[in-house]
């Protein structure tokens, strides 16, 4: 088992640098680096006071990680229709609620368009297999075709809309943004 990697990890989803985990364990900031990197091993109380301040216990910690699935297929995807605004939405990954990024595919009719977001700390990625979309952010409108990527912060409303006489088809990966 690799106690070092396991710990950084706890250490990033808490979001805590080194030197922050040292402090709340009375460690130095070397030790703490030095055992991420397997260095060294914490003794069973350095160890417990690690994973108290970490959020979990010594069962959750020590138990196997239970099978991180990789693939998805279309069976996993759940998809929702909205006829009246003209798209559909396809999540590829059923947990990317619980994850950083939301991977989905997005269908656009023509004349349709996406529901408008208000401004936040998310980031978002835009990728148009087909068709031309507008994206409104802010005051601001741009245009992407086919093959094009978008890549902006969503600190401004923002709402996309096709502008194709026919359907566009896009890859949206937006950050969930925690406020």
């Amino acid at each position: 088992m690799e106690i070092g990697i396991k710990i950084k990890r706890l250490r990033l989803k808490n979001g805590l640098t080194q030197e922050e985990l040292g402090e709340r364990t009375d460690l130095s900031k070397g030790f703490i680096s030095q055992l991420e990197r397997d260095m060294n091993s914490p003794s069973i109380e350095t160890l417990f006071s690690l994973l108290e301040v970490l959020g979990t216990t010594p069962k959750e910690f020590f138990d196997d990680d239970e099978e991180v699935k990789i693939i998805y297929s279309a069976a996993d995807h759940t998809v929702y229709t909205d006829e009246e605004a003209g798209y559909e939405i396809d999540w590829l990954i059923p947990t990317s609620n619980k994850k950083e990024m939301e991977p989905v595919y997005l269908t656009l009719q023509e004349k349709g368009h996406f529901k408008k977001f208000d401004p936040s700390l998310a980031e978002t990625f835009v990728y148009v297999i087909t068709g031309k979309i507008r994206l409104v952010l802010g005051e601001n409108e741009y245009f992407a075709s086919a093959g094009d990527s978008i890549y902006y912060s969503a600190s401004h409303n923002h709402h996309i809309i096709n502008e194709y006489a026919g359907k566009s088809e896009l890859i949206v990966v937006a950050t969930h943004s925690y406020l």
